[in-house]
């Protein structure tokens, strides 16, 4: 019982710490001590310590098996995490104000929304796609839990921050900032992104093994 108790913490500090912070009582305040790029920057250290913090008490939970492990497994989760690097450097540092993350969301442009114009909330997406990548080959009770949590996570998330930020930015700036057009324009900021989401993916894949102790490769 006693890893069971562990990992039971560690899921509840990993969504108490992505939840918490972005209260806006909470997060108001946060901002005014910290300052924005401050908060979002403490925000993102807390969020990547309680990541590891779970992945390490779903390894040391019992191992309780739901499916077993087969070979193919692994070249879906290559595939989907392949998707998810790119789009992640797509995404990532763009002004969204329809989202969260990102910066200078007063430069955005619903008519150059770039990546933003086909999805709205991408750095949910990158999660969704994380987590049912990885979800398959990891057939155990503790992982099922914690993947499927974190799938659950990032599609309940897209109606919270709609919901959110129609709330701020009032429904017709809302509604006007989310009327993009999609467009395909390869730019060299894009085709930077691309080659830095490459990189990315092959970091990954390199670190994977030494860091969480098992090999993504077939």
């Amino acid at each position: 019982m006693g890893d069971w108790g562990n990992y039971i913490l560690g899921v509840a500090f990993f969504f108490a710490s992505h939840s918490l912070p972005t209260r806006p009582t909470i997060k108001s305040r946060l901002v005014r001590w910290l300052g924005a790029t401050g908060f979002t920057l403490a925000y993102s250290a807390l969020s990547t310590f309680a990541l590891i913090v779970l992945i390490l008490v779903a390894r040391g939970a019992p191992h309780v098996t739901l499916w077993e492990w087969a070979d193919w497994q692994n070249h879906i989760a290559l595939t989907g995490m392949c998707v998810a690097t790119l789009l992640l450097a797509l995404s990532l540092g763009r002004p969204n104000p329809l989202s969260f993350g990102g910066w200078g969301h007063e430069r955005y442009d619903p008519n150059q929304a770039g990546i933003i114009g086909w999805v709205r909330h991408p750095l949910l997406l990158v999660l969704l796609i994380w987590s049912l990548s990885h979800l398959l080959p990891n057939g155990d009770l503790a992982h099922v839990i914690m993947f499927g949590c974190f799938a659950l996570f990032s599609l309940l998330g897209v109606k919270l921050i709609d919901r959110r930020k129609k709330r701020q930015l009032g429904v017709e700036e809302w509604t006007r900032l989310s009327q993009t057009k999609r467009l395909f324009l390869p730019t060299l900021n894009g085709v930077m992104r691309l080659a830095v989401g490459l990189a990315l993916y092959g970091l990954i894949i390199w670190a994977h093994e030494p860091v969480i102790g098992i090999s993504p490769l077939p």
